[in-house]
């Protein structure tokens, strides 16, 4: 533990992102009741720590190479772990769920070719617009799953398919405004 004590505060938070995935998809699983809320905030905690791990980094100039690695990667591991219980609990087709872990490799894939040749490619608008889609995507699936709010096919598939279309573009954009890493 030791070196737990030894990172600093946004990279803290970081971890405990990561460590809270396992919890949050028991209590999706398990939850009955009142307790159907649980996911809904352990995902909602989990996904502020990002908004503000990354506000200190910046602001307390905290920016490390392990927290670079780390937060994109924690940001998709807690995203995909809930699309992933998500086809399991019936709320979304499995393709859906193929689909952005598959846009997900692609961009990871080409950030690394572009790291092997000194290029360093940030995110764009597309990229952030997907994100926000997936999370509001994701909050209004769990907040159905409580059974206290009557979200229909009539909310959910249509976020589900603007979801899909963002997904799609922001790989396309992403991988079309940096072909000149591919080609060089």
């Amino acid at each position: 533990m030791n070196w737990f004590k030894n990172l600093n505060l946004p990279n803290k938070l970081t971890l405990i992102r990561v460590l809270a995935i396992p919890v949050f998809l028991v209590f999706l699983y398990i939850s009955r009741g009142i307790f159907k809320f649980l996911p809904f905030i352990i995902f909602v905690g989990a996904a502020v720590t990002d908004a503000i791990d990354g506000y200190i980094a910046r602001r307390d100039n905290l920016v490390t190479d392990f927290g670079k690695f780390m937060d994109p990667l924690a940001d998709k591991l807690l995203t995909i772990s809930a699309f992933i219980a998500f086809v399991e609990i019936g709320y979304i087709s499995s393709w859906v769920v193929v689909l952005i872990i598959s846009r997900e490799f692609l961009i990871s894939g080409f950030r690394t070719l572009a790291a092997s040749k000194g290029v360093t490619i940030a995110a764009n608008s597309w990229g952030k617009i997907k994100t926000i889609f997936q999370m509001i995507l994701i909050i209004v699936i769990l907040l159905n799953h409580t059974d206290y709010f009557g979200f229909t096919e009539a909310l959910i598939t249509p976020l589900i398919a603007i979801t899909v279309l963002l997904t799609v573009t922001s790989g396309a954009t992403y991988i079309y405004e940096n072909l000149n890493v591919i080609n060089n």
